[in-house]
């Protein structure tokens, strides 16, 4: 972390905020060192993991790094309820959880009852952005130093993240030192991120999408992050006039909630260019890419990542290179291949697992064989996702494995459904996921999003797909809503939703 964050003049702007100074990188390199030294003084060394629940915003970020330079971080969502903090905490043998000073988060209560040491993160009155102390609750040093203290190693475990968890039991995912340093510098590459651009943050910092391309691969090539307290459409295009960015990254929920203000902002727009939106998480809707471009007359990015590879697997290029919208690109970092349910590795054009195998991929789950038994093949890394790739390169999510709806033995990949609704002028925004069904296994269903002032009933919906694609296909159920039920991260989650929606 030392030599991925040396890239930024001690004087250069590096963590910025609304109405906040912001702090440079020389004040960033020397928190890091002292927030490292401080914990290794409380007897917390490399390898130790540590639970972070913070707001979104700049301490959010700088805490992360700092933890991440010398022990193990395991940022937290802080919107948690006592439960799961109470098995998150335990799964990862949490020894220190930091909160704000003050903080009445219920993980405090779980914590004090599984014994884990509280640090109260504190901030003075005026302090730049992301400036912090560390103080512990109960007032006293540790009675011995870390065994293992100083900077982390490569093979040092950096971060540790639970996957989502949407059909089973979150598997706790250890990222190494190695690991963030390959993704920062692959996505810092991809982007081509020099010291004159400035990132607007929205994406929340307890997710491996906000974490690396947001906040550690643009500090890498010595870029300002301006850290907001969290995404909010209405704040957007101010937070823009007041950080100046020349990029964003976003999941296309958030990217779709922008562009339905973006008309009355035009001039903010026209004031601030930016040089390119990014997008990944889930897939966007080409339709969507064109209307994004076409507002902030700027390419769209979209790329493809995951916790297991530290974020970022494949994106399209910037231009003048070729970007293929409805495609997430080529090989960004590691590299990928299609495979076979017998293990071929299969030729251009064919369907298959897309699987993965480089530095930013972890080296397997923690304490859970199984998962790895299923998850790693003859050394690639087994994504789950469904896809093929063209004669060039550029890969294409046809769905989740675990997500393809099976209707009585026919295959339905649920974002074909997606793109033909969205070609749809009355559609804004649609998921489509698969709903029990007593005879077939499984039927099509869908939440429409209408675009405003806008009508439309479930049986012209229907025609409008039966006309573009088989019967089969077709949703036998649309349900209208004025939002996409997502998750924690602003990702669409098909899996569970017909649970959710009371359609199970």
């Amino acid at each position: 972390m030392q030599d991925l964050l040396a890239a930024g003049a001690d004087s250069a702007p590096a963590i910025s905020a609304p109405s906040r100074p912001a702090l440079s990188f020389g004040a960033l390199r020397q928190l890091i060192a002292e927030t490292v030294a401080a914990l290794n003084a409380l007897g917390i060394g490399r390898n130790d993991r540590v639970g972070i629940v913070l707001p979104n915003g700049p301490e959010m970020a700088t805490c992360f790094m700092a933890c991440a330079s010398g022990v193990a971080s395991a940022p937290l969502n802080p919107a948690y309820r006592a439960d799961e903090f109470e098995f998150y905490l335990s799964d990862l043998g949490a020894k220190a959880l930091i909160v704000d000073a003050g903080s009445t988060s219920p993980a405090v209560e779980v914590a004090q009852r599984l014994g884990v040491r509280i640090v109260d993160l504190v901030v003075a009155d005026g302090a730049p952005a992301g400036q912090f102390s560390l103080r512990p609750r109960d007032g006293g040093a540790s009675a011995a130093a870390a065994a293992a203290g100083g900077w982390a190693a490569p093979g040092d475990v950096s971060m540790v993240l639970h996957t989502s968890g949407t059909t089973s039991r979150p598997k706790i995912v250890p990222l190494s030192q190695a690991n963030l340093a390959a993704s920062a510098t692959h996505i810092r590459q991809t982007l081509q991120f020099g010291p004159a651009d400035c990132g607007l943050n929205i994406m929340p910092l307890f997710h491996i999408h906000g974490l690396i391309a947001g906040v550690l691969a643009p500090l890498a090539a010595g870029s300002q992050v301006f850290c907001t307290p969290g995404f909010n459409a209405l704040k957007f295009f101010g937070w823009m006039e007041e950080a100046r960015p020349t990029w964003y990254t976003a999941v296309p929920t958030m990217h779709q909630a922008i562009l339905t203000r973006a008309g009355k902002n035009l001039d903010v727009i026209a004031r601030h260019p930016l040089r390119f939106l990014r997008s990944s998480s889930s897939s966007m809707p080409p339709q969507v890419i064109a209307e994004l471009e076409a507002v902030f007359k700027a390419p769209l990015i979209e790329a493809y990542g995951m916790t297991e590879a530290t974020h970022q697997m494949a994106s399209n290029p910037l231009p003048p290179a070729q970007r293929k919208p409805g495609t997430v690109g080529r090989a960004a970092g590691p590299e990928i291949a299609i495979r076979a349910e017998d293990g071929r590795l299969l030729p251009a054009g064919e369907v298959g697992e897309i699987v993965i195998r480089g530095p930013n991929v972890t080296t397997g789950y923690e304490n859970n064989p199984k998962a790895n038994e299923d998850g790693f093949a003859d050394g690639w890394f087994r994504t789950g996702d469904q896809g093929t790739m063209d004669a060039e390169g550029y890969i294409s999510i046809t769905g989740r494995l675990k997500e393809i709806i099976n209707r009585g033995g026919e295959k339905v990949s649920p974002r074909e459904i997606d793109e033909i609704l969205m070609d749809h002028p009355a559609v804004a925004q649609v998921v489509c996921f698969g709903m029990p069904h007593p005879k077939l296994g499984e039927e099509v269903a869908a939440v429409v999003v209408l675009r405003e002032g806008q009508q439309v009933s479930e049986r012209d919906l229907q025609q409008f797909v039966g006309g573009r694609a088989a019967e089969f296909k077709v949703p036998k159920k649309i349900l209208f809503m004025d939002e996409i039920p997502k998750g924690a991260t602003g990702k669409l989650q098909r899996i569970g939703l017909a649970q959710k929606l009371g359609l199970a």
